[in-house]
């Protein structure tokens, strides 16, 4: 799963497209002669993929599609490199920056969510789409997300229940230039919306 494979038909509807290396994860036999090798888009596959694991499950999806929201709301990729041997060895070892260190218009929430769906341990990820969709309907309603909840300081909402402001996380260098600090904050926020709806369907589709 990646950007260019996500089609919007004229009533809105996300479609996935260009599924060339899509398998049943119960093929064994498919799965046992793709053992030890790499598929996918580096910059938005998965650590187990990477490693070539036989028991490639629907967790690896959950990887990709965090990726790809961690590009729609920060413009830039989860990791980059000049190679990609280079961007697939910083799914492996380095750490993600957070999404909303980036793009400081995102609630914690939405944060906490896109980097439990790009944990690097499989067993951190959401088990199943399923509890990924409450937690996307949680944010929609401007809940805070219930599965990821445990990644989020709840200082955060104690402090906003306060009416305080937060204090802006520092800006890693280099971002300005990928994202316009000047864009305005409704725009973003009504991205961040299409995002959401566009994951919701996404997920939906796959569930059916």
């Amino acid at each position: 799963m990646k950007p260019k494979n996500i089609m919007l038909t004229k009533e809105r509807v996300a479609k996935l497209a260009d599924m060339g290396l899509a398998r049943e994860t119960t093929d064994l036999e498919a799965a046992m002669a793709e053992a030890g090798r790499a598929y996918g888009t580096p910059y938005y596959i998965s650590p187990e993929q990477i490693r070539g694991e036989v028991d490639i499950d629907h967790r690896a999806d959950l990887y990709s599609l965090g990726a790809t929201f961690y590009h729609m709301v920060t413009g830039r990729v989860p990791f980059e490199a000049s190679t990609p041997s280079g961007v697939m060895h910083k799914h492996l070892k380095e750490p993600l920056t957070p999404p909303d260190h980036l793009n400081t218009t995102l609630t914690a929430g939405c944060g906490a969510m896109i980097e439990m769906l790009m944990a690097k341990d499989r067993e951190d990820r959401y088990p199943s789409a399923r509890e990924l969709l409450e937690d996307l309907d949680a944010l929609a309603r401007g809940r805070p997300p219930k599965y990821a909840m445990q990644r989020v300081d709840e200082s955060v909402y104690d402090t906003l229940s306060a009416g305080q402001p937060l204090a802006k996380p520092e800006r890693p260098r280099g971002v300005g230039a990928t994202l316009e600090s000047n864009l305005p904050t409704v725009a973003t926020v009504l991205g961040v919306v299409a995002g959401i709806s566009i994951l919701v369907n996404i997920i939906l589709i796959a569930t059916r």
